[in-house]
């Protein structure tokens, strides 16, 4: 497409967003959810704590490996402070409650040439990776991991672009591949695509195995803009094989929007952080807002299903009005963390994940917050035991 073609449409669609009804909390939140979360407790790792040579921080996804018991919590270390890497945990969950967490071990990232990552440098074109999400693959205990890419778009100079992509690794960070994308998530100095760090934030295995599913943060730029504390947005939620890697389907996701009013002239907004599958079509998802300046957080998990959902594999835009209506997922909303009794705070709370079964039955689901490696914020490890899962 011509940037002249994406431009009309993106002017076109916002013609039609404008049209359309505020996507609003309230069809979410005004049924009851088949999934109910007793929560088990919290624990925060220390600020800044030093662990295997590294600095502890940015936490932003977490994922289960059933076969071996091992947590994986990535983070979004843009190989600042150390390189790109991901982190080994074991949660204890004696007595029914969230005991402890302790980090077992870490891993850098690696290239395909098996070097780590360097930072990234406007003087030397490099484009380190923002990791966000990582999964278990539960056929064989690999994993899949996320970069939010970069997009650096100066009127003086040429951008700095670098693809969001899903790659592929060993337990010990070596790379082993890296899927397709579907052609509207390539970055793009034109406002097409991306916006800057708002791309794949989240990423799951169905539990067969057979499906890697991830989810973009916020809409692309001809999608919408950002949630505001007046309306939602879509944004993308893309269902890829996992063998061959392609994608198979892709579905608009309704996001809340913004639970607050920012200071003029913020950026805060409210986005997708992550995602974890129950089964082939439903899902749990991880909603986080901010309002940055006053370290005023929100995180809402929404049980998501993709019956009846539009396939919007190959849209450029989700509100072209030259294309037929998009129905977007359904989704249910299942808890806001800002209502739990015995939990005192909530910060940045960025990952998802289901841990094992407790002697009753209940499925354990395990959340990690991302500290921005900001003293004013914590690293916090949240569980809840869940009914109908």
């Amino acid at each position: 497409m011509s940037i002249r073609a994406a431009r009309a449409r993106i002017i076109a669609s916002a013609v039609v967003l404008a049209s359309l009804p505020a996507l609003v909390g309230t069809p979410a939140a005004a049924h009851d959810s088949a999934v109910r979360l007793d929560f088990l407790g919290e624990r925060e790792l220390p600020n800044a704590m030093a662990f295997q040579g590294t600095t502890v921080g940015g936490l932003s996804a977490i994922s289960y490996d059933v076969k071996s018991g091992t947590y994986y919590v990535i983070s979004d270390d843009r190989s600042q402070t150390g390189p790109a890497r991901f982190y080994t945990a074991h949660v204890d969950f004696a007595d029914g409650t969230l005991k402890g967490v302790e980090l077992t071990g870490t891993h850098p990232w690696l290239r395909p040439d098996g070097t780590t990552f360097p930072p990234t440098s406007t003087a030397t074109a490099t484009v380190a990776p923002d990791p966000e999400g990582i999964a278990v693959d539960p056929r064989d205990g690999t994993l899949a991991w996320t970069s939010e890419g970069e997009r650096i778009v100066a009127s003086d100079g040429p951008a700095l672009l670098g693809d969001p992509w899903i790659r592929r690794a060993t337990t010990t960070g070596a790379y082993t591949g890296q899927l397709p994308l579907p052609p509207q998530l390539h970055m793009n100095s034109q406002e097409f695509g991306p916006r800057k760090n708002q791309t794949l934030e989240g990423v799951t295995f169905t539990p067969d195995g057979r499906r890697i599913v991830t989810a973009m943060e916020d809409p692309l730029y001809q999608d919408g803009d950002d949630p505001t504390p007046e309306h939602g947005e879509l944004t993308r939620i893309t269902v890829h094989d996992a063998r061959t890697g392609q994608p198979l389907a892709q579905y608009a996701y309704p996001l809340e929007p913004l639970f607050a009013t920012p200071p003029a002239g913020s950026t805060d907004t409210n986005g997708v952080s992550d995602i974890v599958a129950l089964d082939h079509d439903r899902f749990l998802v991880l909603e986080r807002a901010s309002i940055y300046t006053d370290n005023n957080w929100k995180a809402r998990i929404y049980l998501v299903d993709l019956h009846g959902a539009t396939d919007v594999l190959g849209r450029d835009s989700l509100t072209d009005p030259s294309a037929r209506p998009v129905q977007p997922v359904r989704k249910t909303l299942v808890t806001d963390l800002s209502d739990v009794p015995g939990l005192t705070r909530v910060d940045n709370v960025e990952g998802i994940t289901l841990g094992p079964r407790l002697p009753d039955g209940r499925r354990t689901v395990v959340l990690v917050s991302d500290d921005n490696f900001a003293a004013r914020q914590a690293t916090q490890f949240i569980a809840f035991a869940a009914h109908g899962i």
